[in-house]
Protein backbone atom coordinates (compact mmCIF):
# COMPACT_ATOMS: atom_id res chain seq x y z
CA UNK A 1 0.00 0.00 0.00
CA UNK A 2 1.25 3.56 -0.74
CA UNK A 3 0.57 7.29 0.69
CA UNK A 4 -0.74 9.18 -1.98
CA UNK A 5 2.23 11.20 -3.40
CA UNK A 6 1.00 13.92 -5.23
CA UNK A 7 0.09 14.67 -8.53
CA UNK A 8 2.53 13.00 -11.27
CA UNK A 9 4.95 15.37 -13.01
CA UNK A 10 4.35 16.92 -16.60
CA UNK A 11 6.59 14.37 -18.81
CA UNK A 12 8.80 15.97 -20.94
CA UNK A 13 8.36 16.35 -24.74
CA UNK A 14 10.26 14.00 -26.60
CA UNK A 15 12.66 15.22 -29.41
CA UNK A 16 15.34 13.79 -31.39
CA UNK A 17 16.70 12.70 -27.66
CA UNK A 18 13.34 11.41 -26.99
CA UNK A 19 14.24 7.92 -26.42
CA UNK A 20 16.91 8.92 -23.73
CA UNK A 21 14.69 11.44 -22.06
CA UNK A 22 11.66 8.88 -21.54
CA UNK A 23 14.67 6.26 -20.46
CA UNK A 24 15.55 8.76 -17.92
CA UNK A 25 12.49 9.84 -16.76
CA UNK A 26 11.07 6.15 -16.24
CA UNK A 27 14.24 5.38 -14.14
CA UNK A 28 13.69 8.81 -12.03
CA UNK A 29 10.11 7.72 -11.51
CA UNK A 30 10.91 4.29 -10.38
CA UNK A 31 13.81 5.68 -7.68
CA UNK A 32 11.04 8.75 -6.71
CA UNK A 33 8.59 5.02 -6.13
CA UNK A 34 10.82 3.00 -4.18
CA UNK A 35 12.04 6.10 -1.99
CA UNK A 36 8.59 6.93 -1.05
CA UNK A 37 8.02 3.34 -0.04
CA UNK A 38 11.16 3.42 1.95
CA UNK A 39 11.13 6.48 3.76
CA UNK A 40 7.12 7.34 4.01
CA UNK A 41 5.95 8.72 7.11
CA UNK A 42 3.90 5.38 7.90
CA UNK A 43 5.34 1.77 8.24
CA UNK A 44 5.02 -0.58 5.57
CA UNK A 45 5.11 -4.31 5.36
CA UNK A 46 4.37 -7.27 3.54
CA UNK A 47 3.48 -10.90 5.09
CA UNK A 48 2.72 -14.12 3.87
CA UNK A 49 -0.20 -15.35 4.73
CA UNK A 50 1.42 -17.58 7.96
CA UNK A 51 2.07 -13.99 9.27
CA UNK A 52 5.76 -14.28 7.84
CA UNK A 53 7.11 -11.58 7.04
CA UNK A 54 8.55 -10.61 3.28
CA UNK A 55 8.93 -7.19 2.79
CA UNK A 56 9.43 -3.97 5.69
CA UNK A 57 10.24 0.03 5.11
CA UNK A 58 12.65 1.31 5.96
CA UNK A 59 10.50 3.71 8.23
CA UNK A 60 9.08 0.89 10.50
CA UNK A 61 12.43 -0.85 11.22
CA UNK A 62 13.85 2.56 12.43
CA UNK A 63 10.48 2.74 15.01
CA UNK A 64 11.51 -0.63 15.81
CA UNK A 65 15.38 -0.45 15.91
CA UNK A 66 15.64 -3.81 14.34
CA UNK A 67 18.11 -4.28 10.99
CA UNK A 68 16.23 -5.71 7.75
CA UNK A 69 17.87 -9.11 7.53
CA UNK A 70 16.47 -9.16 11.66
CA UNK A 71 13.44 -9.03 10.35
CA UNK A 72 12.43 -10.59 6.61
CA UNK A 73 12.11 -14.31 6.15
CA UNK A 74 12.96 -14.42 10.03
CA UNK A 75 10.15 -13.27 12.00
CA UNK A 76 5.88 -12.69 11.64
CA UNK A 77 4.05 -10.06 12.19
CA UNK A 78 2.81 -11.51 15.89
CA UNK A 79 6.65 -11.35 16.86
CA UNK A 80 6.41 -7.21 16.76
CA UNK A 81 3.60 -7.93 19.24
CA UNK A 82 3.47 -7.32 22.52
CA UNK A 83 2.03 -10.02 24.87
CA UNK A 84 -1.47 -8.65 25.12
CA UNK A 85 -1.51 -7.91 21.62
CA UNK A 86 -0.48 -11.22 20.41
CA UNK A 87 -3.51 -12.20 22.30
CA UNK A 88 -5.72 -9.59 20.35
CA UNK A 89 -4.34 -10.77 16.75
CA UNK A 90 -5.08 -13.93 17.29
CA UNK A 91 -8.42 -13.75 18.73
CA UNK A 92 -9.91 -10.73 16.90
CA UNK A 93 -7.47 -9.37 14.30
CA UNK A 94 -6.73 -12.26 12.36
CA UNK A 95 -10.15 -13.70 12.36
CA UNK A 96 -11.71 -10.89 11.12
CA UNK A 97 -9.12 -9.81 8.20
CA UNK A 98 -9.65 -13.54 7.38
CA UNK A 99 -13.51 -12.95 7.24
CA UNK A 100 -13.35 -9.64 5.43
CA UNK A 101 -10.49 -9.68 3.74
CA UNK A 102 -9.21 -5.84 5.15
CA UNK A 103 -9.34 -4.29 8.45
CA UNK A 104 -8.80 -0.80 9.54
CA UNK A 105 -7.09 1.65 12.00
CA UNK A 106 -7.32 -1.03 14.88
CA UNK A 107 -4.91 -0.15 18.11
CA UNK A 108 -1.89 -2.30 18.95
CA UNK A 109 1.50 -2.39 20.62
CA UNK A 110 4.61 -3.34 18.90
CA UNK A 111 7.54 -4.14 20.86
CA UNK A 112 10.42 -2.80 19.65
CA UNK A 113 14.23 -4.19 19.89
CA UNK A 114 15.21 -2.25 23.16
CA UNK A 115 11.92 -4.15 24.75
CA UNK A 116 10.00 -0.42 25.13
CA UNK A 117 6.45 0.05 23.27
CA UNK A 118 5.24 1.82 20.37
CA UNK A 119 1.54 2.78 20.50
CA UNK A 120 0.32 2.03 16.54
CA UNK A 121 -2.85 1.62 14.17
CA UNK A 122 -3.02 -0.74 12.14
CA UNK A 123 -4.53 -1.25 9.08
CA UNK A 124 -4.47 -4.56 6.72
CA UNK A 125 -5.85 -6.06 3.48
CA UNK A 126 -5.08 -9.27 1.72
CA UNK A 127 -4.50 -9.10 -1.80
CA UNK A 128 -6.30 -11.81 -3.70
CA UNK A 129 -4.61 -13.35 -7.65
CA UNK A 130 -6.79 -13.46 -10.70
CA UNK A 131 -8.52 -16.27 -9.29
CA UNK A 132 -9.19 -14.96 -6.11
CA UNK A 133 -7.56 -16.77 -4.26
CA UNK A 134 -5.32 -15.03 -1.37
CA UNK A 135 -1.60 -14.34 -1.98
CA UNK A 136 -0.37 -12.08 0.78
CA UNK A 137 -1.16 -9.24 3.50
CA UNK A 138 -0.37 -6.30 3.15
CA UNK A 139 -0.55 -3.66 6.03
CA UNK A 140 -0.20 -0.35 6.96
CA UNK A 141 1.23 0.83 10.57
CA UNK A 142 0.91 4.46 11.75
CA UNK A 143 2.64 5.87 14.88
CA UNK A 144 0.03 6.53 17.16
CA UNK A 145 1.83 8.15 20.30
CA UNK A 146 0.66 11.30 19.69
CA UNK A 147 -2.88 9.80 20.35
CA UNK A 148 -2.06 8.46 23.32
CA UNK A 149 -1.38 11.75 24.84
CA UNK A 150 -4.90 13.24 23.04
CA UNK A 151 -6.48 10.47 24.75
CA UNK A 152 -4.77 11.62 28.10
CA UNK A 153 -6.14 14.55 27.89
CA UNK A 154 -9.81 13.54 26.91
CA UNK A 155 -9.19 11.45 30.02
CA UNK A 156 -9.06 14.48 32.19
CA UNK A 157 -11.33 16.34 30.84
CA UNK A 158 -14.10 13.12 30.82
CA UNK A 159 -12.97 13.15 34.98
CA UNK A 160 -13.52 16.92 35.43
CA UNK A 161 -16.98 16.65 33.31
CA UNK A 162 -18.19 13.34 35.71
CA UNK A 163 -17.18 15.44 38.70
CA UNK A 164 -18.90 18.55 37.53
CA UNK A 165 -21.77 16.30 36.92
CA UNK A 166 -21.33 14.43 40.58
CA UNK A 167 -21.15 17.62 42.19
CA UNK A 168 -24.64 18.72 40.60
CA UNK A 169 -26.83 15.43 41.24
CA UNK A 170 -27.84 15.62 44.44
CA UNK A 171 -29.89 12.54 44.67
CA UNK A 172 -26.47 10.64 43.80
CA UNK A 173 -26.15 8.94 47.32
CA UNK A 174 -29.55 7.50 46.96
CA UNK A 175 -28.80 6.03 43.44
CA UNK A 176 -25.54 4.95 44.30
CA UNK A 177 -27.74 2.92 47.03
CA UNK A 178 -29.64 1.26 44.19
CA UNK A 179 -26.82 0.21 41.85
CA UNK A 180 -24.58 -1.35 44.50
CA UNK A 181 -28.15 -3.55 45.68
CA UNK A 182 -28.64 -4.34 41.84
CA UNK A 183 -25.09 -5.01 41.26
CA UNK A 184 -24.66 -7.86 44.66
CA UNK A 185 -27.67 -9.49 42.74
CA UNK A 186 -25.61 -10.14 39.83
CA UNK A 187 -22.68 -11.78 41.60
CA UNK A 188 -22.93 -14.74 44.40
CA UNK A 189 -23.48 -13.49 47.97
CA UNK A 190 -20.18 -15.48 49.20
CA UNK A 191 -18.15 -18.68 47.69
CA UNK A 192 -19.52 -22.11 48.59
CA UNK A 193 -16.64 -24.12 50.65
CA UNK A 194 -15.07 -26.60 48.17
CA UNK A 195 -12.96 -29.64 49.86
CA UNK A 196 -9.30 -29.39 49.47
CA UNK A 197 -9.83 -25.97 47.78
CA UNK A 198 -9.09 -22.94 48.93
CA UNK A 199 -11.09 -19.96 47.38
CA UNK A 200 -11.21 -15.73 47.39
CA UNK A 201 -12.86 -13.86 45.07
CA UNK A 202 -13.21 -9.70 44.96
CA UNK A 203 -15.29 -7.19 42.90
CA UNK A 204 -14.01 -3.87 42.22
CA UNK A 205 -16.76 -1.05 40.82
CA UNK A 206 -14.97 1.30 38.90
CA UNK A 207 -17.50 3.84 39.23
CA UNK A 208 -20.52 3.73 41.88
CA UNK A 209 -22.93 5.79 39.48
CA UNK A 210 -22.93 2.73 36.66
CA UNK A 211 -24.19 -0.59 36.78
CA UNK A 212 -20.98 -2.70 35.30
CA UNK A 213 -20.83 -6.11 33.37
CA UNK A 214 -17.87 -8.23 35.03
CA UNK A 215 -19.02 -11.39 36.74
CA UNK A 216 -18.23 -14.38 38.50
CA UNK A 217 -19.52 -17.58 39.93
CA UNK A 218 -18.26 -21.12 41.62
CA UNK A 219 -20.72 -23.66 42.14
CA UNK A 220 -21.51 -27.68 42.75
CA UNK A 221 -21.89 -30.24 39.47
CA UNK A 222 -22.25 -33.09 41.63
CA UNK A 223 -19.92 -36.49 41.94
CA UNK A 224 -17.79 -34.06 43.50
CA UNK A 225 -16.92 -32.09 40.51
CA UNK A 226 -17.27 -28.14 40.80
CA UNK A 227 -17.54 -25.73 38.01
CA UNK A 228 -16.17 -21.61 37.69
CA UNK A 229 -16.55 -18.73 35.49
CA UNK A 230 -15.69 -15.28 34.88
CA UNK A 231 -16.44 -13.08 32.40
CA UNK A 232 -17.03 -9.49 31.21
CA UNK A 233 -20.39 -8.31 29.25
CA UNK A 234 -19.92 -5.44 26.10
CA UNK A 235 -20.69 -2.74 28.41
CA UNK A 236 -22.52 -1.07 31.89
CA UNK A 237 -26.19 0.14 32.74
CA UNK A 238 -28.95 -1.47 32.65
CA UNK A 239 -28.79 -3.27 29.32
CA UNK A 240 -25.59 -4.66 30.29
CA UNK A 241 -26.98 -5.97 33.84
CA UNK A 242 -29.88 -7.93 31.77
CA UNK A 243 -26.89 -9.71 29.33
CA UNK A 244 -25.12 -10.16 32.33
CA UNK A 245 -28.14 -12.42 34.47
CA UNK A 246 -28.88 -13.80 30.97
CA UNK A 247 -25.57 -15.03 30.50
CA UNK A 248 -24.64 -16.28 34.68
CA UNK A 249 -28.19 -18.66 33.74
CA UNK A 250 -27.32 -19.70 30.92
CA UNK A 251 -23.86 -20.98 31.82
CA UNK A 252 -25.51 -22.36 35.43
CA UNK A 253 -28.20 -24.33 33.34
CA UNK A 254 -25.55 -25.44 30.52
CA UNK A 255 -22.94 -26.74 33.15
CA UNK A 256 -25.82 -28.88 34.61
CA UNK A 257 -26.78 -31.01 31.51
CA UNK A 258 -23.43 -30.94 29.95
CA UNK A 259 -20.32 -29.36 31.73
CA UNK A 260 -17.68 -29.86 28.91
CA UNK A 261 -16.57 -26.51 28.57
CA UNK A 262 -16.44 -26.03 25.04
CA UNK A 263 -20.09 -27.39 24.94
CA UNK A 264 -20.75 -24.65 27.88
CA UNK A 265 -19.68 -21.46 26.03
CA UNK A 266 -21.30 -23.45 22.57
CA UNK A 267 -24.34 -23.12 23.87
CA UNK A 268 -24.23 -19.33 25.68
CA UNK A 269 -23.05 -18.08 22.39
CA UNK A 270 -25.50 -19.74 20.61
CA UNK A 271 -28.40 -18.23 22.60
CA UNK A 272 -27.03 -14.65 23.22
CA UNK A 273 -26.46 -14.63 18.89
CA UNK A 274 -30.34 -15.53 18.93
CA UNK A 275 -31.19 -13.29 22.07
CA UNK A 276 -30.14 -9.87 20.46
CA UNK A 277 -30.24 -8.99 16.70
CA UNK A 278 -27.68 -7.73 14.36
CA UNK A 279 -29.27 -4.21 14.99
CA UNK A 280 -28.70 -4.87 18.64
CA UNK A 281 -25.74 -6.98 18.96
CA UNK A 282 -24.48 -7.91 22.90
CA UNK A 283 -21.98 -10.28 23.81
CA UNK A 284 -18.90 -11.25 26.14
CA UNK A 285 -16.07 -12.78 27.10
CA UNK A 286 -16.02 -15.01 29.45
CA UNK A 287 -13.33 -18.39 30.89
CA UNK A 288 -15.54 -21.39 31.86
CA UNK A 289 -13.80 -24.40 33.62
CA UNK A 290 -14.65 -27.53 35.91
CA UNK A 291 -12.93 -28.92 38.62
CA UNK A 292 -12.31 -32.95 39.44
CA UNK A 293 -10.64 -33.89 42.56
CA UNK A 294 -7.90 -36.57 42.49
CA UNK A 295 -5.53 -37.31 44.68
CA UNK A 296 -3.66 -34.26 46.12
CA UNK A 297 -5.36 -31.71 44.12
CA UNK A 298 -7.55 -31.24 41.38
CA UNK A 299 -7.92 -31.91 37.17
CA UNK A 300 -8.76 -28.51 35.56
CA UNK A 301 -10.49 -28.29 32.31
CA UNK A 302 -11.26 -24.85 31.11
CA UNK A 303 -12.35 -22.71 27.67
CA UNK A 304 -12.09 -19.18 27.04
CA UNK A 305 -14.25 -16.98 24.62
CA UNK A 306 -12.17 -13.83 23.67
CA UNK A 307 -11.05 -13.42 27.98
CA UNK A 308 -7.81 -12.43 28.84
CA UNK A 309 -5.91 -16.13 30.13
CA UNK A 310 -6.02 -17.16 33.19
CA UNK A 311 -2.81 -17.01 35.59
CA UNK A 312 -1.21 -20.00 37.18
CA UNK A 313 1.46 -19.30 40.03
CA UNK A 314 2.81 -22.55 41.01
CA UNK A 315 3.83 -23.94 44.29
CA UNK A 316 7.70 -23.83 42.78
CA UNK A 317 7.64 -19.93 42.59
CA UNK A 318 7.17 -19.83 38.63
CA UNK A 319 4.30 -18.29 36.98
CA UNK A 320 2.68 -18.34 33.75
CA UNK A 321 -0.29 -17.67 31.15
CA UNK A 322 -2.28 -20.62 30.49
CA UNK A 323 -2.69 -20.27 26.82
CA UNK A 324 -6.45 -20.79 25.88
CA UNK A 325 -6.38 -20.50 21.80
CA UNK A 326 -9.06 -20.34 19.13
CA UNK A 327 -11.44 -18.44 21.70
CA UNK A 328 -13.87 -16.05 19.87
CA UNK A 329 -16.08 -13.64 21.59
CA UNK A 330 -19.19 -15.27 22.67
CA UNK A 331 -22.60 -14.19 20.87
CA UNK A 332 -20.87 -11.97 18.45
CA UNK A 333 -20.34 -14.60 15.86
CA UNK A 334 -23.19 -17.55 14.47
CA UNK A 335 -21.04 -20.20 14.86
CA UNK A 336 -17.94 -18.98 17.00
CA UNK A 337 -15.47 -21.59 17.76
CA UNK A 338 -13.98 -22.54 21.04
CA UNK A 339 -11.26 -25.21 22.34
CA UNK A 340 -10.18 -26.40 25.81
CA UNK A 341 -7.10 -26.99 27.80
CA UNK A 342 -6.28 -29.05 31.05
CA UNK A 343 -3.97 -28.68 33.81
CA UNK A 344 -3.91 -29.89 37.16
CA UNK A 345 -3.66 -27.70 40.57
CA UNK A 346 -1.56 -29.45 43.40
CA UNK A 347 -0.74 -28.28 46.73
CA UNK A 348 0.74 -24.86 46.52
CA UNK A 349 -0.30 -24.18 43.12
CA UNK A 350 -2.88 -21.07 42.54
CA UNK A 351 -5.04 -20.26 39.49
CA UNK A 352 -6.34 -16.41 38.82
CA UNK A 353 -9.01 -15.30 36.90
CA UNK A 354 -9.23 -11.58 36.36
CA UNK A 355 -11.58 -8.79 33.54
CA UNK A 356 -9.47 -6.76 31.66
CA UNK A 357 -10.23 -4.18 33.93
CA UNK A 358 -6.44 -5.23 35.44
CA UNK A 359 -4.78 -5.07 32.34
CA UNK A 360 -6.37 -2.02 30.74
CA UNK A 361 -5.83 0.41 34.03
CA UNK A 362 -3.39 3.36 33.28
CA UNK A 363 0.14 4.13 35.05
CA UNK A 364 1.75 6.65 35.75
CA UNK A 365 2.84 7.94 32.39
CA UNK A 366 -0.36 6.92 31.01
CA UNK A 367 0.50 3.64 29.27
CA UNK A 368 -1.91 0.78 30.18
CA UNK A 369 -0.82 -1.78 32.44
CA UNK A 370 -0.64 -4.64 30.39
CA UNK A 371 -0.07 -8.74 30.23
CA UNK A 372 3.69 -8.42 30.85
CA UNK A 373 3.79 -6.20 33.67
CA UNK A 374 0.66 -8.64 35.55
CA UNK A 375 2.89 -11.65 34.86
CA UNK A 376 6.10 -10.34 36.35
CA UNK A 377 4.12 -8.99 39.32
CA UNK A 378 2.44 -12.40 40.02
CA UNK A 379 6.01 -14.10 39.34
CA UNK A 380 7.34 -11.88 42.31
CA UNK A 381 3.91 -13.57 44.58
CA UNK A 382 4.32 -17.27 43.54
CA UNK A 383 4.25 -19.12 45.35
CA UNK A 384 1.11 -17.88 46.98
CA UNK A 385 -2.65 -19.20 48.55
CA UNK A 386 -6.01 -17.71 46.80
CA UNK A 387 -6.81 -15.14 49.41
CA UNK A 388 -2.81 -13.75 49.73
CA UNK A 389 -3.11 -13.52 45.77
CA UNK A 390 -6.84 -11.52 45.81
CA UNK A 391 -5.64 -9.11 48.65
CA UNK A 392 -2.64 -8.45 46.66
CA UNK A 393 -3.86 -7.84 43.25
CA UNK A 394 -6.32 -5.51 45.25
CA UNK A 395 -3.72 -3.79 46.88
CA UNK A 396 -2.96 -2.96 42.85
CA UNK A 397 -5.93 -2.00 41.65
CA UNK A 398 -5.87 0.54 44.82
CA UNK A 399 -2.53 1.46 43.48
CA UNK A 400 -4.04 2.60 40.01
CA UNK A 401 -5.96 5.71 41.37
CA UNK A 402 -7.59 7.33 38.92
CA UNK A 403 -6.32 5.45 35.97
CA UNK A 404 -8.55 2.37 36.94
CA UNK A 405 -11.90 3.12 35.09
CA UNK A 406 -13.01 0.04 34.35
CA UNK A 407 -15.01 -2.56 36.88
CA UNK A 408 -12.52 -5.71 37.96
CA UNK A 409 -13.56 -9.02 38.64
CA UNK A 410 -10.94 -11.32 40.07
CA UNK A 411 -11.69 -15.27 41.26
CA UNK A 412 -8.56 -17.58 42.69
CA UNK A 413 -8.55 -20.90 43.39
CA UNK A 414 -5.88 -22.70 45.04
CA UNK A 415 -4.96 -25.99 47.17
CA UNK A 416 -3.37 -25.42 50.62
CA UNK A 417 0.03 -27.20 50.70
CA UNK A 418 -1.63 -29.05 53.66
CA UNK A 419 -4.46 -30.74 50.90
CA UNK A 420 -6.15 -34.13 51.76
CA UNK A 421 -8.00 -34.39 48.55
CA UNK A 422 -8.79 -37.64 47.57
CA UNK A 423 -9.75 -38.48 43.71
CA UNK A 424 -13.45 -39.16 43.81
CA UNK A 425 -14.83 -43.01 44.13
Amino acid sequence: MMCPSGPEPDRPSTGEDGASLEASFTALLEDDVEDLYENAPCGYLSTLLDGQIAKINTTLLTWLGYRRDEVVGRMRFSDLLTVGGKLYHETHFAPLLRMQGDINGIALELKTADGTRLPVLVTSTVKTGADGQPLLIRTTVVDARDRRAYEKELLRARREAELARQEADCDRERLQKVLAILQQSLLPPSLPVVPGLETASHYHTASPDHLGGDFYDLFALGDGRWAFFLGDVCGKGPSAAAVTSLTRYTLRAAAMHEPDPVTVLTTLNTVLHQQYTSANPRYCTVVFGTLTPQVGGFAVTLASGGHPPVLLMRADGSADYLPTPGGFLVGILPDARFAAVTTTLTAGDTLLLYTDGLTEARIADGARYGDEALLDFATRLAPVTAATAVTAVVGLLDSFGDGLDDDTALLALGVPRTSTTEKSP
